[in-house]
């Protein structure tokens, strides 16, 4: 096979110069793998960015295609369990980090990788679900098995603006939980609110002004996609026997907290793993996403479509914090 394709590829020069560009490429410059897919759709996460910064710490090696999600259709297939014309999506796993990733039009990946798209989702609505929606659905999967319930009182979401912020939002308030969304973009409000959420604060509407061991008891559960100081915050006021998930890193990867929660009041930290969920637990959670959740992916008000060519300039501003919602990247030529 001799095809051309385009992808979003990022080089390093020894200056740590970055040039982050679409370029035409060919299969025989894809990784080995079981699975050939022509991509349709990828979506932008922040892992996305750090891989196209020159000092992100996700790419080893160079060049390489970032992208840790996409769906599309399966080309050809060493895989028994895949068959060309097969509708699949992939998140996780190596793709994107030491894998090229999601933001190619044609990508080669194991087997192992792959799942199969609920018949009830497109491929576009996978993908607005992507690795963002996965994430949103294990936290949210992680409170109910703690046993937090609707009734047990509100729930906070951190960077409720963002990807999995957003969804977590949605998806609270679809099964009955009182939302509590914190984000430091005001003007996101009615967003937010029509996603679901009961009430919006700012950071600065929840968090104290000076960091204390305990607070006063405010959560049922947390869903965190800070970390940092804000992670610490949600943990210090949190109830008797609550449970936070934490899921993300936007704030820092440090957390200067105490015992004192976990000892005094009995709450539970998780955290949330994306990466290398299981196949069939990932199977579970596609299809209760194309279930009880569709909606969300088709509500666009939150939801930004661009293509790779649009991307350098998306992620840069997504890590100066200067983007929300879901950005979808259009990465066919041609549906």
């Amino acid at each position: 096979m001799t095809e051309r394709f385009r992808a979003l590829v990022v080089r390093k020069s020894d200056g740590d110069i970055m040039n982050v560009s679409v370029q035409e490429l060919g299969l025989s410059d894809l990784p080995e793998g079981s699975v050939t897919i022509r991509v349709a759709y990828s979506s932008l996460n922040y892992k996305d960015a750090l891989a196209c910064a020159p000092n992100g710490g996700i790419v080893k090696s160079y060049p390489f295609i970032p992208g840790i999600d996409l769906s599309g259709i399966v080309m050809t297939s060493h895989d028994p369990r895949f068959t060309a014309g097969q509708p699949v999506l992939v998140t996780g796993y190596e793709l994107g980090v030491t894998h090229f990733g999601g933001l190619s039009e044609i990508i080669r990946v194991p087997g192992d990788w792959v799942v199969p798209v609920p018949e009830s989702l497109s491929l576009r609505e996978a993908m607005v679900f992507g690795t963002a929606g996965f994430t949103a659905a294990l936290a949210v999967e992680r409170l109910e098995q703690h046993g937090i319930r609707p009734d047990d009182g509100p729930v906070l979401v951190t960077g409720a603006s963002g990807g999995v912020g957003s969804i977590s939002v949605a998806m609270l308030a679809k099964l009955g939980y009182e939302v509590t969304a914190a984000s430091g973009k005001s003007q996101l409000a009615d967003t937010l609110r029509n996603l679901g959420a009961a009430h919006v604060v700012s950071r600065q509407g929840w968090q104290p002004e000076r960091p204390r061991a305990l607070d006063k008891q405010r959560w049922a559960a947390v869903i965190d996609v800070c970390g940092g100081d804000i992670l610490a915050a949600a943990l210090a006021s949190t109830r008797y026997g609550g449970a936070v998930a934490a899921a993300g890193l936007t704030a820092g990867g440090q957390l200067p907290t105490s015992v004192y929660p976990f000892i005094l009041r009995g709450i539970a930290l998780y955290g949330i793993d994306s990466v290398y969920a299981s196949a069939a637990h990932r199977t579970r959670l596609w299809s209760r996403m194309a279930d009880e959740w569709k909606f969300i992916a088709q509500d666009n008000e939150w939801i930004h479509e661009i293509s790779l060519q649009d991307v350098p300039e998306y992620t840069a501003r997504m890590l100066e914090g200067q983007t929300w919602g879901r950005a979808l990247v259009h990465v066919a030529a041609e549906d």
